[in-house]
Order: C-alpha cells, then sequence, then structure tokens
C-alpha cells in the first residue's frame, strides 16, 4: 500500500479501526486465483504472534477449501468519504483544488487456517452476534432462538482465522490541507450527514496537533 507519511495513522487508530469494524473482504490465491469473500471479523489480539482475524464462510463457500498460496489478506475499512474542493477556503483564494477521498483502511496479511468444528464456530458467532448487537436496545442472543435451529446453522458454515503477520494501515484525512480547508471539510461532511466521517478527521487533526 502506497502511505505517505503525513497519513500513516499511529497503532491506537490501527487498533480501534481493528476491534469496530464492520465487514471486510478476505482475498486468497489459490490454484483457482484469486478468491475473495466479504466478511465480519472479530479482532483477537491475544491470538498468535501479532493477533487474529476470526470469522466464517458458508459451507458451500468453495473458498475455505481451496488452498491458500503464500499470504492471505483481509482489507478491512473505516469511514469513506467523497470531498469536494467546493468546500476549500483555498478555492476561493487561488483555485488551484481538486477532488479527492477520504478513507481509513489497513490490508492485514497473515496464514489462514480453517476451523471445521462447531464449537469453535459456536464460540466465534456469539462473540459477532455480542459486538454488532451491543448498540441495540433489545439485544438479539444466540439463545433466542431453538437449539436445534443453531445447530443446524453451524453445520451449514466453516471458521477462519487469519493469523496476522503484518499490517498496512492508512488514514487519508485531510492532514494535508490547511487548517481553514480542513475545518471547512468536518463541516461539509457533518451538513451532508456524514458524522463518521467528519468525526475521523477531527480525530485526525487532534492527533496531528502540536502538544
Amino acid at each position: 500500500m502506497y502511505i505517505p507519511a503525513h497519513f500513516a495513522p499511529d497503532d491506537a487508530l490501527v487498533r480501534e479501526l481493528l476491534d469496530h469494524h464492520g465487514a471486510a473482504d478476505l482475498v486468497t490465491l489459490t490454484p483457482d486465483g484469486l478468491v475473495a469473500t466479504m466478511l465480519p471479523f472479530s479482532y483477537v489480539p491475544d491470538a498468535g504472534e501479532h493477533g487474529a482475524l476470526q470469522g466464517h464462510v458458508a459451507r458451500n463457500n468453495a473458498q475455505w477449501r481451496l488452498p491458500a498460496q503464500g499470504e492471505s489478506l483481509v482489507i478491512v475499512r473505516g469511514p469513506d468519504a467523497y470531498i469536494t474542493p467546493s468546500w476549500y477556503a483555498s478555492k476561493a483564494e487561488h483555485g488551484r483544488v481538486v477532488p479527492t477521498w477520504n478513507y481509513v483502511t489497513a490490508h492485514v496479511y497473515g496464514t489462514l487456517v480453517v476451523h471445521d468444528d462447531a464449537e469453535w464456530t459456536e464460540h466465534l458467532v456469539r462473540r459477532l452476534t455480542a459486538k454488532h448487537e451491543a448498540g441495540s436496545a433489545h439485544p438479539w442472543s444466540v439463545d433466542d432462538a431453538p437449539p436445534e435451529f443453531i445447530a443446524g446453522q453451524l453445520r451449514a458454515i466453516v471458521g477462519i482465522e487469519l493469523l496476522i503477520s503484518r499490517i498496512e494501515a492508512k488514514a487519508k484525512l485531510s492532514q494535508n490541507r490547511p487548517p481553514a480547508d480542513v475545518q471547512r471539510v468536518i463541516d461539509g461532511l457533518r451538513a451532508r450527514g456524514d458524522a463518521a466521517s467528519a468525526d475521523a478527521v477531527e480525530r485526525a487533526r487532534a492527533a496531528s496537533a502540536p502538544h
């Protein structure tokens, strides 16, 4: 990944992204070529030497059966947004501005391990459910469904785990713009209703401010 120095995130931001991301793309190089599946993952920092991303795929998804050659990749994404140059204060000053895209992402590389084990996948499903139901006023639990139904659902999935070997992350959040432009970007994103992207730009501004 191309990462200019001013877009390199600190460890805390990378950890936050891994802890709180939504779904991500699992990409493996197989004898049949590149294969990708979009999946929710749970980050387990104390698994393996550098942590792990754990998820599951449908048993009928051929990706888990195809041997992964070399490192596998999970592409994790945070907030992203189109940034119009019309927001920039510098547009009125000199006009030398163009559109861009703000985003937070991490390319997580590692060894893919398959867990064809109902106990392992049930533990994972419970953790994923607890994570994504946490903000609900009436959170759903695995135990809300009949046990025999859950058992059947677990037989239909296979657990996967990416044992992390390295992470390349990037937070492109207007850090290369003058302060007035950054504030206008934050205001523009909030007016658009994109609070997540606006908050990300604000955090990046605070992180880069002199202490």
